[in-house]
Protein backbone atom coordinates (compact mmCIF):
# COMPACT_ATOMS: atom_id res chain seq x y z
CA UNK A 1 0.00 0.00 0.00
CA UNK A 2 1.10 3.54 -1.00
CA UNK A 3 0.52 6.19 1.73
CA UNK A 4 -1.15 9.32 -0.10
CA UNK A 5 -0.12 11.39 3.16
CA UNK A 6 3.71 11.21 2.06
CA UNK A 7 4.81 14.09 -0.12
CA UNK A 8 8.13 15.61 -1.73
CA UNK A 9 10.99 16.91 0.77
CA UNK A 10 9.78 20.36 1.36
CA UNK A 11 10.83 22.80 4.31
CA UNK A 12 8.77 22.55 7.57
CA UNK A 13 6.08 25.25 7.33
CA UNK A 14 4.19 24.90 10.80
CA UNK A 15 5.46 24.12 14.03
CA UNK A 16 2.50 22.51 15.20
CA UNK A 17 -0.27 20.25 14.38
CA UNK A 18 -2.91 18.02 15.94
CA UNK A 19 -3.90 14.76 15.29
CA UNK A 20 -6.84 12.19 16.17
CA UNK A 21 -6.54 8.52 16.23
CA UNK A 22 -9.67 6.31 16.58
CA UNK A 23 -10.43 3.65 18.30
CA UNK A 24 -9.91 0.05 17.65
CA UNK A 25 -11.35 -3.81 18.04
CA UNK A 26 -8.11 -5.73 18.98
CA UNK A 27 -7.91 -9.16 18.22
CA UNK A 28 -10.96 -9.56 16.22
CA UNK A 29 -11.15 -12.81 18.18
CA UNK A 30 -9.46 -15.07 16.12
CA UNK A 31 -6.71 -13.31 14.97
CA UNK A 32 -4.88 -12.56 18.78
CA UNK A 33 -2.19 -9.85 18.73
CA UNK A 34 -2.76 -9.72 14.31
CA UNK A 35 -5.75 -8.47 13.90
CA UNK A 36 -7.51 -5.34 14.46
CA UNK A 37 -10.13 -2.92 12.90
CA UNK A 38 -10.95 0.80 13.93
CA UNK A 39 -14.59 2.35 14.62
CA UNK A 40 -16.00 5.49 14.23
CA UNK A 41 -16.78 7.49 17.59
CA UNK A 42 -14.06 7.70 20.42
CA UNK A 43 -10.19 8.68 20.00
CA UNK A 44 -7.44 10.33 21.32
CA UNK A 45 -6.19 13.74 20.13
CA UNK A 46 -2.50 14.61 20.40
CA UNK A 47 -1.29 17.91 19.28
CA UNK A 48 2.81 18.23 18.99
CA UNK A 49 4.88 20.79 18.94
CA UNK A 50 8.68 21.34 17.20
CA UNK A 51 10.48 22.57 20.01
CA UNK A 52 14.44 23.49 19.81
CA UNK A 53 15.53 21.55 22.54
CA UNK A 54 16.51 18.28 21.64
CA UNK A 55 14.20 16.06 23.69
CA UNK A 56 10.67 14.83 23.75
CA UNK A 57 8.47 15.89 26.77
CA UNK A 58 4.98 15.62 27.74
CA UNK A 59 3.49 18.98 28.63
CA UNK A 60 0.04 18.04 29.00
CA UNK A 61 -2.66 15.17 29.35
CA UNK A 62 -6.44 15.87 29.51
CA UNK A 63 -9.46 14.18 28.66
CA UNK A 64 -13.10 13.27 29.61
CA UNK A 65 -11.92 9.92 31.17
CA UNK A 66 -10.93 8.77 34.25
CA UNK A 67 -8.20 7.76 35.65
CA UNK A 68 -5.59 10.57 33.65
CA UNK A 69 -3.04 10.70 36.97
CA UNK A 70 -2.00 7.28 36.23
CA UNK A 71 -1.08 8.24 32.59
CA UNK A 72 3.03 8.82 32.83
CA UNK A 73 4.41 12.45 32.14
CA UNK A 74 7.61 10.96 31.55
CA UNK A 75 8.39 10.71 28.31
CA UNK A 76 10.44 7.24 27.92
CA UNK A 77 7.19 5.64 30.12
CA UNK A 78 4.44 7.21 27.86
CA UNK A 79 3.38 5.23 24.92
CA UNK A 80 3.42 8.60 22.50
CA UNK A 81 6.55 9.61 23.99
CA UNK A 82 8.47 6.46 24.01
CA UNK A 83 7.32 6.40 20.18
CA UNK A 84 8.25 9.99 19.07
CA UNK A 85 11.85 9.56 21.12
CA UNK A 86 12.25 6.31 18.66
CA UNK A 87 11.51 8.38 15.35
CA UNK A 88 14.00 11.14 16.58
CA UNK A 89 16.62 8.88 16.99
CA UNK A 90 16.11 7.07 13.53
CA UNK A 91 16.06 9.97 11.78
CA UNK A 92 18.77 11.78 13.63
CA UNK A 93 16.72 14.90 14.20
CA UNK A 94 18.14 18.24 15.95
CA UNK A 95 14.54 19.55 17.20
CA UNK A 96 12.37 18.19 19.45
CA UNK A 97 8.21 17.68 20.22
CA UNK A 98 6.54 18.86 23.07
CA UNK A 99 3.20 17.20 23.30
CA UNK A 100 -0.04 17.71 24.70
CA UNK A 101 -2.63 14.17 24.86
CA UNK A 102 -6.59 14.24 24.92
CA UNK A 103 -7.93 11.00 26.38
CA UNK A 104 -11.08 10.38 24.63
CA UNK A 105 -10.80 6.63 25.03
CA UNK A 106 -11.43 5.12 29.01
CA UNK A 107 -8.31 3.35 30.11
CA UNK A 108 -8.71 -0.36 30.64
CA UNK A 109 -11.52 -0.60 28.14
CA UNK A 110 -10.37 -2.83 25.35
CA UNK A 111 -10.45 -0.15 22.85
CA UNK A 112 -7.13 0.81 22.08
CA UNK A 113 -6.48 4.13 24.52
CA UNK A 114 -2.58 3.37 24.69
CA UNK A 115 -2.17 2.51 21.03
CA UNK A 116 -4.54 5.59 20.03
CA UNK A 117 -2.17 7.92 21.78
CA UNK A 118 0.86 7.09 20.41
CA UNK A 119 -0.20 6.83 16.68
CA UNK A 120 -2.59 10.27 17.53
CA UNK A 121 1.14 11.78 18.61
CA UNK A 122 3.13 9.83 15.73
CA UNK A 123 0.95 10.92 12.68
CA UNK A 124 1.02 15.03 14.51
CA UNK A 125 4.80 14.65 14.25
CA UNK A 126 5.40 13.34 10.91
CA UNK A 127 2.95 15.84 9.88
CA UNK A 128 6.11 18.05 11.21
CA UNK A 129 9.01 16.85 8.97
CA UNK A 130 10.54 17.98 6.05
CA UNK A 131 9.55 14.72 4.37
CA UNK A 132 6.99 13.15 6.02
CA UNK A 133 6.89 9.32 6.09
CA UNK A 134 4.72 6.63 4.48
CA UNK A 135 2.32 4.84 7.31
CA UNK A 136 3.91 2.13 6.86
CA UNK A 137 7.60 3.48 7.90
CA UNK A 138 5.88 4.88 10.92
CA UNK A 139 4.67 1.70 12.07
CA UNK A 140 7.94 0.56 14.11
CA UNK A 141 7.75 3.83 16.06
CA UNK A 142 4.09 2.81 16.72
CA UNK A 143 4.79 -0.85 17.84
CA UNK A 144 8.01 0.10 20.27
CA UNK A 145 5.66 3.13 21.59
CA UNK A 146 2.81 0.70 22.34
CA UNK A 147 4.79 -1.53 24.19
CA UNK A 148 5.20 0.67 27.00
CA UNK A 149 1.40 0.04 28.24
CA UNK A 150 1.37 -3.53 26.76
CA UNK A 151 5.26 -4.94 27.68
CA UNK A 152 5.52 -6.65 24.04
CA UNK A 153 5.34 -5.84 20.53
CA UNK A 154 2.31 -6.41 19.14
CA UNK A 155 0.10 -4.20 16.41
CA UNK A 156 -3.56 -5.30 16.64
CA UNK A 157 -4.09 -2.12 17.42
CA UNK A 158 -1.65 0.70 16.15
CA UNK A 159 -1.58 -0.63 12.75
CA UNK A 160 -5.44 -0.43 12.18
CA UNK A 161 -5.22 3.06 13.05
CA UNK A 162 -2.52 4.05 11.11
CA UNK A 163 -3.90 2.59 7.88
CA UNK A 164 -7.25 2.04 8.59
CA UNK A 165 -9.82 -0.74 8.34
CA UNK A 166 -9.04 -4.28 8.78
CA UNK A 167 -5.05 -5.18 8.93
CA UNK A 168 -3.02 -8.03 9.58
CA UNK A 169 -0.30 -6.69 11.63
CA UNK A 170 2.90 -8.79 12.00
CA UNK A 171 6.21 -7.43 14.18
CA UNK A 172 7.42 -6.25 10.89
CA UNK A 173 5.03 -5.52 8.69
CA UNK A 174 1.15 -3.94 8.80
CA UNK A 175 -1.18 -5.15 6.01
CA UNK A 176 -4.47 -3.38 5.20
CA UNK A 177 -6.76 -5.89 3.83
CA UNK A 178 -9.86 -6.33 1.98
CA UNK A 179 -13.33 -6.69 3.96
CA UNK A 180 -16.86 -6.81 3.23
CA UNK A 181 -19.64 -3.74 4.48
CA UNK A 182 -19.99 -5.30 7.40
CA UNK A 183 -20.87 -3.37 10.67
CA UNK A 184 -19.40 -3.46 14.05
CA UNK A 185 -21.22 -2.90 17.36
CA UNK A 186 -18.78 -2.64 20.18
CA UNK A 187 -20.50 -2.43 23.70
CA UNK A 188 -17.87 -1.14 26.63
CA UNK A 189 -19.20 -1.47 30.24
CA UNK A 190 -17.96 0.80 33.19
CA UNK A 191 -15.52 -1.88 34.17
CA UNK A 192 -11.88 -1.29 33.65
CA UNK A 193 -9.83 -4.43 33.10
CA UNK A 194 -6.09 -3.87 32.98
CA UNK A 195 -4.25 -4.77 29.79
CA UNK A 196 -1.56 -7.13 31.95
CA UNK A 197 -3.85 -8.56 33.93
CA UNK A 198 -6.11 -9.89 31.12
CA UNK A 199 -2.51 -11.01 29.28
CA UNK A 200 -1.89 -12.94 33.11
CA UNK A 201 -4.85 -15.55 32.34
CA UNK A 202 -3.25 -16.48 29.06
CA UNK A 203 -0.04 -18.25 30.02
CA UNK A 204 0.96 -21.92 28.66
CA UNK A 205 -0.18 -25.04 28.05
CA UNK A 206 -2.46 -24.79 24.63
CA UNK A 207 -3.31 -28.40 23.80
CA UNK A 208 -2.44 -29.25 20.64
CA UNK A 209 -6.30 -29.76 19.57
CA UNK A 210 -6.69 -26.18 20.49
CA UNK A 211 -4.31 -24.97 18.30
CA UNK A 212 -5.56 -26.80 15.47
CA UNK A 213 -8.82 -25.52 15.93
CA UNK A 214 -7.60 -21.84 16.60
CA UNK A 215 -5.46 -22.19 13.45
CA UNK A 216 -8.83 -23.34 10.99
CA UNK A 217 -11.10 -20.73 12.70
CA UNK A 218 -8.34 -18.28 11.53
CA UNK A 219 -7.83 -19.56 7.97
CA UNK A 220 -11.65 -19.62 7.43
CA UNK A 221 -11.60 -15.69 8.44
CA UNK A 222 -9.06 -14.66 6.75
CA UNK A 223 -10.37 -16.78 3.83
CA UNK A 224 -13.95 -14.81 3.91
CA UNK A 225 -12.47 -11.59 4.03
CA UNK A 226 -10.55 -12.38 1.09
CA UNK A 227 -13.56 -13.62 -0.68
CA UNK A 228 -16.37 -11.59 0.81
CA UNK A 229 -18.55 -14.21 1.95
CA UNK A 230 -19.70 -13.62 5.02
CA UNK A 231 -20.39 -17.41 5.38
CA UNK A 232 -16.98 -18.58 5.83
CA UNK A 233 -16.22 -15.14 7.80
CA UNK A 234 -18.94 -16.10 10.44
CA UNK A 235 -17.35 -20.11 10.37
CA UNK A 236 -14.35 -18.33 11.32
CA UNK A 237 -15.34 -15.68 13.91
CA UNK A 238 -14.63 -18.17 17.11
CA UNK A 239 -12.11 -18.03 19.50
CA UNK A 240 -10.97 -20.92 21.33
CA UNK A 241 -8.03 -20.38 22.29
CA UNK A 242 -7.76 -16.55 24.45
CA UNK A 243 -11.84 -16.09 24.88
CA UNK A 244 -12.41 -18.91 27.56
CA UNK A 245 -9.48 -17.86 29.53
CA UNK A 246 -10.95 -14.16 29.81
CA UNK A 247 -14.72 -14.44 29.99
CA UNK A 248 -14.43 -15.13 33.43
CA UNK A 249 -12.85 -11.55 34.16
CA UNK A 250 -15.71 -9.67 32.29
CA UNK A 251 -18.77 -9.84 34.47
CA UNK A 252 -21.93 -10.77 31.74
CA UNK A 253 -19.86 -11.82 28.96
CA UNK A 254 -21.51 -15.03 28.01
CA UNK A 255 -25.26 -13.51 28.54
CA UNK A 256 -23.41 -10.14 26.39
CA UNK A 257 -22.26 -12.84 23.55
CA UNK A 258 -25.33 -14.44 23.55
CA UNK A 259 -27.60 -11.22 23.13
CA UNK A 260 -25.41 -10.24 19.85
CA UNK A 261 -25.09 -13.67 18.78
CA UNK A 262 -29.35 -13.92 18.61
CA UNK A 263 -29.25 -10.22 17.13
CA UNK A 264 -27.71 -11.50 14.08
CA UNK A 265 -24.18 -11.14 14.74
CA UNK A 266 -21.83 -13.34 12.34
CA UNK A 267 -19.62 -13.67 15.57
CA UNK A 268 -18.66 -11.94 18.90
CA UNK A 269 -15.92 -12.13 21.39
CA UNK A 270 -13.58 -9.63 23.09
CA UNK A 271 -12.20 -6.33 22.07
CA UNK A 272 -8.65 -7.00 23.00
CA UNK A 273 -8.08 -7.26 26.45
CA UNK A 274 -11.53 -6.81 27.09
CA UNK A 275 -13.85 -5.43 28.65
CA UNK A 276 -15.58 -3.98 25.54
CA UNK A 277 -17.55 -6.78 23.67
CA UNK A 278 -17.83 -6.73 19.92
CA UNK A 279 -20.53 -8.23 17.38
CA UNK A 280 -19.93 -7.97 13.63
CA UNK A 281 -23.31 -7.61 11.80
CA UNK A 282 -23.98 -7.91 7.85
CA UNK A 283 -26.43 -4.26 8.13
CA UNK A 284 -26.25 -1.26 10.47
CA UNK A 285 -29.55 -1.67 11.62
CA UNK A 286 -28.98 -5.28 12.68
CA UNK A 287 -25.76 -3.81 14.23
CA UNK A 288 -27.65 -1.09 15.97
CA UNK A 289 -30.58 -3.98 17.58
CA UNK A 290 -27.72 -6.01 18.91
CA UNK A 291 -26.09 -3.09 20.15
CA UNK A 292 -29.05 -2.37 22.08
CA UNK A 293 -29.45 -5.66 23.31
CA UNK A 294 -25.62 -6.30 24.54
CA UNK A 295 -25.93 -2.96 26.71
CA UNK A 296 -29.23 -4.65 27.94
CA UNK A 297 -27.34 -8.01 28.60
CA UNK A 298 -24.62 -6.05 30.66
CA UNK A 299 -27.25 -4.20 32.44
CA UNK A 300 -28.77 -7.25 33.52
CA UNK A 301 -24.96 -8.16 34.89
CA UNK A 302 -25.24 -5.14 37.14
CA UNK A 303 -22.92 -2.88 34.43
CA UNK A 304 -23.90 0.50 32.16
CA UNK A 305 -22.38 0.25 29.10
CA UNK A 306 -22.68 2.68 25.83
CA UNK A 307 -22.42 1.15 22.34
CA UNK A 308 -20.62 2.44 19.64
CA UNK A 309 -21.80 1.43 15.68
CA UNK A 310 -19.49 1.94 12.90
CA UNK A 311 -18.58 0.25 9.49
CA UNK A 312 -15.97 -2.67 10.30
CA UNK A 313 -13.57 -0.96 7.55
CA UNK A 314 -13.54 2.18 10.17
CA UNK A 315 -11.15 5.61 9.43
CA UNK A 316 -7.55 6.04 10.04
CA UNK A 317 -5.68 8.68 12.00
CA UNK A 318 -5.56 11.57 10.39
CA UNK A 319 -3.93 15.75 11.09
CA UNK A 320 -7.29 17.88 12.50
CA UNK A 321 -5.29 21.19 12.73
Amino acid sequence: MTDSDTRPSQAVDRRSARAFAPASIGNIGVGFDLLGHTIEGPGDAATVRAIDEPIVRIDAIDGDVPGLSRIPLVAEGNTAGRALIELRAHLGLAHGFAVTLHKGIALGSGLGGSAASCVAALVAANALLDAPLSREALYPFALLGESVASGSLHGDNVAPMLLGGVVLATETRAIRLDAPDLYCAAVHPAFVLETRDARAVLAPPYPLGELVHQTSHLALFLTGLARGDRALIADGLHDVLVEPRRAALIPGFADVKRAALESGALGASISGAGPTVFGWFDTRAQADVGGEAMVAAFRRAGLDSRAYVSPVNGPRAEVIA
